[in-house]
């Protein structure tokens, strides 16, 4: 019975840690980079008034459709993350975690965001080929494109587009205004993050903006790409009834790009992480928060 009960305890024990490993395989608070995005048009399209039952599966789609990209770009990416310096301590290489654990996580994620679709309406299950093809197809993009950075925008821009005809069951062109923004503002972080991997990718023949033009011009497509993305934010209210406090969001949030710019001028690893990715992960919940306060103020 001991030995049993030490079992139990054991199997237990190495559950939660390959639970835990996997979270960290995937990143999973990087599903604030789309997320808060999937509410703001789940609020302004709803007019603050989304149905429960909507909300609760749109949310589970866009966890977990954010969730198997990511989980198959691991296994994808997983013999490049080897040969690479700075990712070869990545769970896949250092052998922390399998290939299989990773796309049975993938598969269970992928049922989650099919059977959400389906239960939403019928365009969101015509379309899910579409997602498919831009959520497993970013993985490859950078072995021929240096493109590749936008394609992972668009993969991402699936969240507030499919939220939006998740509400409506259909498409209007004001949905891509918002779509846009968020495909040029992960475009323009991803390039800044790409900065730290020039000469592998040169020397692997891997595409991306960095490698391909060097550094100044990346920078300048990042800058460029952002530009756009606020742009295209200010332009919401023309379209929904936002105001002060949305805009008020959304100047804070160029204020916070602007400092990511001048933070990976740093040229470090640790600036540009700072840059790609701490900053960007305030961002979206700026933009949030400006709508929630907007939508429901007195």
């Amino acid at each position: 019975m001991g030995f049993k009960n030490s079992s139990e305890k054991f199997s237990a024990k190495n559950l939660s840690a390959k639970i835990r490993h996997v979270g960290e395989a995937v990143i999973f608070r990087h599903t604030l980079f789309s997320l808060p995005f999937a509410v703001v048009a789940l609020l302004i399209e709803s007019g603050g008034q989304p149905p429960v039952r909507k909300v609760i599966l749109i949310i589970l789609a866009a966890v977990s459709a954010r969730n198997a990209a990511n989980a198959l770009n691991r296994v994808i990416d997983a013999e490049i993350d080897a040969k690479n310096p700075r990712t070869a301590d990545r769970h896949i290489p250092s052998g922390t975690l399998s290939k299989k654990t990773l796309l049975v996580f993938a598969a269970v994620m992928g049922i989650i965001l099919v059977v959400s679709a389906a239960l939403l309406n019928p365009l969101c299950v015509m379309l899910l080929p579409a997602a498919a093809f831009l959520i497993g197809g970013y993985s490859y993009s950078k072995r021929f494109t240096w493109l590749c950075h936008y394609w992972l925008g668009a993969a991402c821009a699936c969240a507030p587009m499919g939220t939006f005809l998740a509400l409506s069951g259909r498409f209007e062109f004001r949905y891509f205004i918002l779509a846009g923004a968020h495909a040029l503002w992960v475009a323009g972080f991803d390039i800044l993050y790409a900065l730290q991997d020039i000469d592998f990718d040169r020397s692997e023949h891997l595409q991306s903006i960095p490698a391909r033009f060097g550094p100044g011009c990346a920078r300048v497509f990042a800058v460029l790409s952002h530009t756009g993305t606020i742009i295209g934010l200010a332009a919401l209210p023309f379209f929904w009834n936002l105001s002060r406090f949305y805009l008020w969001g959304i100047v804070l949030s160029a204020l916070l790009l602007i400092s990511e710019h001048i933070i990976a001028l740093g040229k470090s690893g640790r600036h540009i992480r700072i840059a790609s990715y701490s900053i960007n992960e305030i961002i979206p919940l700026v933009v949030l928060l400006g709508t929630i306060l907007d939508m429901y103020s007195a």
